[in-house]
């Protein structure tokens, strides 16, 4: 079990249950997301204890949901998600948070007032003071269940046990704890060693990444508003696995000013502007999601910088002028299964039979794109996933069918280990998320 968090102060308890139940809902019921989250939906003050309620149940919700089956006669009905989702909370509260119980159980059963069905008041507060009464025991009952004491759906263990039999423990130990905040110092303006001291100066403590040459971790997240420079451009939010990609291209772009570069599912854009930010180079990213592309095109203007950005699909070539482009980066749209600290709802969200049809997609995008590059161009393939099929076996594949594909995946680096045609990051405690990234070469004819 986790060490237990401090409460958020302030605000309305019942209200902002009542905003994490009526979030946690869809999600529940395969209706949604988190990444809808609004957080403005409860007062500034009480911000934060959304998140940490929406995220935090979420990233244990096995385990909450076999509590929740254990402590209720029977289940809820279909329409009455946002009660389920209230007793999750209140499960979550008093085993994971360091909220007094009483208010952890009368905050909760007190929220179902405002979701208008205020019936539910009495079945939660019976619910939640058995599991005050009992806690040892049934926490004990529940966790006879391997995927329930691991907080992983039994699918997704069996295929990190399969897939990495040494490091999935690692894995689903790191997947069941918050990832850390990491940030892109933006050359353009500080050395990251500078803007570590900035950072000092506003009390902010953080340390240099190993592997990312631009990054810096947070000892402690913080609103983006308290960042020196950032509305300014001078930092982003991106994690350190996601920031090699702009290393990867590097020995493509660096040579080459003017290079056209086309930056494929280039959503939400961290990416996007790390290449801009450190290169010479003519960019054009697309995305097929338009309210997703809005968001690059908010990013990149804050950092002041500029790319074509096009509303269109990478499987399809319409978009496209027929001139080849000089490097290519293909960050394709996979499980997700790499940052699941950090869209916990993941867990909920994706099933096995995703699988096979992302491979699908990644294939088709491969194919699509590989003939816009020019002979000698790079291309470079990235996903968040840690499952082989959307990694190395696709790769392989992909070479197998592909003769002018030639693999420049580094070898003499530091982060990741060996896998297949390329390397594979896995989450860490503290540090990078899971990623996984295969550098090809169009041979010269």
């Amino acid at each position: 079990m986790s060490q237990k968090r401090s409460p958020q102060s302030g605000g309305s308890g019942q209200e902002v249950r009542a905003a994490a139940a009526r979030a946690l809902a869809p999600v529940l019921s395969d209706q949604g997301s988190l990444a809808g989250l609004d957080e403005h939906s409860v007062v500034a003050r009480d911000r934060g204890l959304l998140k940490e309620l929406c995220f935090g149940t979420c990233r244990r919700l096995p385990r909450l949901e076999a509590l929740a089956g254990v402590l209720l006669k029977q289940p809820f009905k279909k329409r009455d998600s946002d009660v389920q989702a209230l007793l999750l909370l209140g499960i979550y509260q008093l085993l994971y948070m360091r909220i007094p119980a009483h208010a952890a159980v009368g905050e909760t059963a007190g929220a179902a007032r405002l979701l208008n069905k205020e019936w539910a008041t009495r079945v939660l507060n019976g619910c939640l003071r058995r599991l005050q009464r009992e806690s040892e025991a049934l926490q004990a009952q529940v966790d006879r269940d391997e995927s329930v004491a691991l907080e992983h759906p039994p699918w997704l263990l069996n295929a990190l046990r399969q897939a990495w039999p040494e490091q999935w423990r690692d894995i689903v130990e790191a997947n069941n704890h918050a990832g850390p905040m990491t940030l892109r110092v933006n050359q353009r303006y500080n050395d990251r060693e500078a803007y570590l001291g900035m950072l000092t100066e506003q009390g902010l403590n953080g340390h240099l990444c190993p592997h990312a040459p631009d990054a810096i971790t947070l000892e402690t997240p913080c609103d983006v508003t308290a960042l020196p420079g950032f509305e300014e451009g001078h930092v982003s939010v991106q994690d350190e696995a996601a920031q090699l990609s702009a290393a990867l291209l590097g020995p493509a772009l660096a040579p080459r000013p003017g290079a056209r570069v086309l930056d494929a599912c280039c959503a939400p854009g961290g990416k996007t502007a790390h290449l801009l930010e450190q290169f010479d180079i003519a960019l054009t990213a697309i995305d097929s999601d338009n309210q997703r592309l809005a968001r690059v095109e908010d990013t990149l203007s804050r950092l002041g910088v500029e790319a074509v950005l096009e509303h269109a699909d990478a499987t399809e070539r319409d978009w496209w002028s027929g001139t080849p482009f000089d490097a290519i980066l293909l960050d394709a749209p996979c499980s997700g299964t790499g940052v699941i600290r950090r869209h916990p709802d993941i867990k909920k969200l994706r099933r096995k039979d995703d699988i096979r049809p992302l491979a699908k997609l990644q294939r088709q995008l491969l194919d699509n794109l590989w003939p816009m590059l020019r002979e000698g161009g790079t291309l470079l393939y990235a996903t968040c996933s840690v499952l082989p099929e959307e990694n190395s076996e696709q790769i392989e594949a992909f070479l197998a069918r592909t003769p002018d594909a030639h693999v420049t995946t580094p070898n003499d680096v530091a982060w990741g280990i060996a896998n297949g045609a390329g390397r594979q990051l896995f989450p860490a405690q503290g540090s990078h998320d899971g990623f996984f990234y295969a550098r090809l070469e169009k041979r010269t004819a």
